[in-house]
């Protein structure tokens, strides 16, 4: 971004996510100058400061721009109904504005007898039901195709009443004869029938597009059965786009007026409340309030707090507000609603993402000041995760491996400040225990790891976890009770299967959540431990392999069969070399040894 000065703006580009979202240009004065979509945030928003354009108005935009925010959105159609939105609602100076002012089209069912089911970019309040809008209009073109293929709905814009059809004033169409309507224009179909069709057209419209789907899939394979590629390949296009419309917007809707959501993001310390505007069904304005903890106030409270900051700042009248909870506020003329689907169950989501979205950037810009930053969070996630009495600056993992029993192994992974320290692993051959017994295999470890570092005077983790479940724990917790060190190294279990946690003497485990940084470096710890004891185990079962049939013939010694093994690099190699070859590496009187043992071994393997 060489061409920007303003170091602000310059520290607010550097953290955007890479997500799509709609940005907002603002000049000196505050003022929307430019409203922009994007795939990815952070590309896009770059790519105005790391050039000189070649187009003089976008020139002058960038050297306008003072300061600038941005909405993220789940999909790049709703970054373009997004932006389609607010460009209308602001008019921005450096944005081309829609002469003829049109919307995008929806897919109306409308409020009939038997309804009728059409594109149109007009809205009217007579009960229809509308659905989209549809950014691409071959999408919906593609759609109601498709919707007329499978249900045989009416296209005549009749006014088939009760009393029309009583007056017997229909007549049957080509439309009835194609077999493409079931004549409602003369009752031959009930409405009740009819209905069970617009039932389905409704579930389609709303995105359960599985049905038809499944009906393309099965014309293509018919198609191609037939050798009828081309129009295989055509009905190939209509999936995708089908495809491409199951992610339909949920920015902006015709069945939602004017309302404000809160959405709400809580780490603990720090409490982050997105605002968003609705207006007409779209999101036009938006902004994030942030606020410490001081005592230990509820997200009510907080909620409650960041509405009245926002009616205060932005002159905002409360009607219905959409909120995850109700707030800690006396409102009497406000009604609260918390959804739990439909669209506005969507937009406390997208609210609730965008709060969340500003408590990353704000992490991200401590982390740019301050690297040590992540590190210290992580650590205090994890102490408050594992109850632990300190910082777990130093972690080890044990983990098990051994296949049918053969060259049991076990590996040691250390992290220190929540990062592999690579140099630090260690691995270790079981030595006194029998046959395939993790758990006296784990006690074996423990007890061999720890005595060695309090003899030799080493730091001691805060830290231990134990790839396995309870019965791997117990073990554990033996090694360091016989040890002396129960009460100064923490241990705990993570099992395999739900990323469970257990904890010495407690036989419920701990669930913790999925996006936890906790989580992330525990699982990172068992991973490791997994992949290097693996490592370790397959290079000592295929060197036991390898040197083993060759330690079977007389005459050839271990230098021999290190040689061999290194220039030949396995013993199917050594099996199949000339004797010419073999002479090479050892001789002539050692590569007739080797020659007439496998020329024996493969007669004896041809007479089994």
């Amino acid at each position: 971004m060489k061409h920007l000065k303003n170091d602000k703006l310059r520290e607010k580009i550097a953290i955007l996510p890479d997500t799509p979202g709609v940005y907002t240009y603002y000049d000196a004065e505050g003022k929307v100058i430019y409203v922009g979509k994007a795939k990815n945030l952070k590309r896009r928003v770059s790519s105005y400061f790391n050039r000189t354009h070649d187009n003089l108005r976008t020139n002058l935009l960038v050297r306008n721009i003072a300061d600038m925010s941005y909405i993220v959105v789940p999909t790049e159609q709703d970054a373009l109904n997004l932006e389609n939105s607010m460009i209308k609602e602001y008019k921005p100076k450096y944005n081309v504005l829609l002469k003829d002012d049109k919307s995008y089209p929806w897919i109306v069912v409308t409020n009939e007898l038997y309804p009728r089911v059409f594109l149109t970019r007009t809205h009217i309040k007579d009960g229809s039901k509308y659905y989209g809008p549809y950014t691409n209009t071959a999408v919906a073109r593609t759609v109601l195709e498709l919707i007329n293929r499978l249900y045989p709905v009416r296209t005549c814009r009749l006014p088939i009443t009760p009393e029309y059809l009583r007056a017997g004033k229909g007549r049957l169409c080509l439309q009835y004869h194609i077999k493409r309507c079931k004549g409602c224009c003369t009752g031959l179909i009930s409405p009740e029938e009819y209905g069970t069709y617009i039932a389905a057209i409704k579930q389609i419209l709303r995105g359960d597009t599985q049905e038809l789907l499944d009906y393309l899939r099965g014309e293509m394979e018919r198609l191609s059965m037939e050798l009828r590629f081309e129009e295989a390949q055509l009905l190939k296009e209509s999936y995708k786009l089908i495809e491409q419309y199951r992610s339909k917007s949920v920015i902006v809707s015709q069945t939602i007026g004017d309302i404000d959501v809160f959405g709400i993001d809580d780490d603990g310390a720090d409490v982050y409340v997105n605002y968003m505007h609705v207006r007409r069904g779209a999101v036009v304005r938006s902004a994030t309030l942030r606020y410490k903890r001081r005592l230990d106030e509820s997200q009510a409270q907080m909620m409650a707090y960041a509405m009245t900051e926002i009616a205060a700042s932005l002159g905002v009248v409360f009607d219905e507000v959409v909120v995850p909870l109700v707030p800690e506020v006396d409102m009497p003329d406000v009604s609260f609603t918390i959804p739990q689907r439909g669209d506005k169950a969507k937009l406390l989501e997208v609210s609730t993402r965008n709060a969340r979205q500003v408590k990353i950037d704000d992490l991200k810009h401590q982390e740019r000041l301050n690297p040590e930053t992540r590190v210290e969070r992580t650590l205090r996630r994890m102490q408050a995760d594992f109850r632990l009495s300190e910082l777990p600056h130093h972690i080890e993992c044990f983990d098990n491996s051994n296949i049918q029993g053969t060259n049991p192994v076990a590996s040691c992974v250390v992290f220190r400040d929540a990062k592999p320290c690579k140099r630090d692993y260690r691995h270790f051959n079981i030595k006194t225990v029998e046959g395939p017994d993790d758990f006296a295999s784990m006690k074996e470890v423990l007890t061999r790891r720890y005595t060695r570092l309090v003899q030799e005077g080493q730091g001691l983790p805060q830290l231990i976890v134990v790839d396995g479940g309870k019965g791997q724990l117990s073990s554990a917790v033996e090694a360091l009770d016989e040890m002396g060190l129960r009460g100064v190294i923490a241990v705990v279990g993570i099992a395999k299967r739900l990323e469970e946690i257990y904890f010495p003497g407690d036989s419920v485990p701990l669930y913790i959540d999925k996006n936890s940084e906790s989580l992330r470096v525990v699982q990172h710890l068992r991973d490791e431990a997994h992949r290097f004891g693996i490592t370790h185990h397959r290079n000592r079962r295929s060197k036991g392999q390898l040197i083993s049939e060759l330690d079977d013939i007389k005459g050839i010694g271990e230098k021999t069969s290190t040689a061999l093994l290194q220039h030949f690099k396995s013993v199917k190699r050594i099996r199949e070399a000339s004797p010419a070859d073999l002479a090479a590496v050892v001789g002539q009187a050692k590569a007739a040894i080797l020659t007439e043992y496998f020329k024996h071994k493969n007669k004896d393997n041809e007479t089994m």
